[in-house]
């Protein structure tokens, strides 16, 4: 079965070896994301719920790369830095899932650096036709 790497440039996807989505047949892996661009800078600071929309961007755009979109996904996993942000975050997730309704889970973790507030790992089964 045939194997799709998709990347963002990121520096961490070299460095730890691995690749920002993954679709093998129809189903896609998309990596934890985290609201950094192409050269690792960490966008919208202190914002939880604008760190979200960014990371859902970045997910649909991988997401896009592999002949998928966000009405494919089918789980969602979401880890907050502080758990008091979960509201924002997961009204956030809400206005991108409300209708697609994936199977989540929402955690409280420590993640690699002090601005990234949260991140989220996505699958998707690709619908035939």
């Amino acid at each position: 079965m045939d194997r799709q790497l998709i990347g963002s440039g990121t520096p961490w996807e070299a460095m730890a070896g691995y690749a920002r989505a993954v679709r093998v047949g129809h189903h896609v892996y998309v990596s934890g994301t985290t609201a950094s661009d192409a050269d690792g800078n960490v966008q919208h600071e202190g914002d939880a719920a604008a760190q979200t929309r960014y990371v859902i961007g970045k997910i649909e755009a991988a997401l896009a790369q592999a002949g998928a979109s966000l009405a494919d996904v089918v789980r969602t996993r979401i880890f907050v830095r502080h758990i008091t942000d979960w509201p924002a975050v997961a009204r956030t997730h809400g206005e991108f899932f409300g209708a697609i309704r994936p199977a989540c889970t929402l955690v409280s973790a420590e993640l690699i650096e002090p601005p990234m507030l949260v991140e989220i790992e996505a699958e998707a089964i690709v619908r035939e036709g």
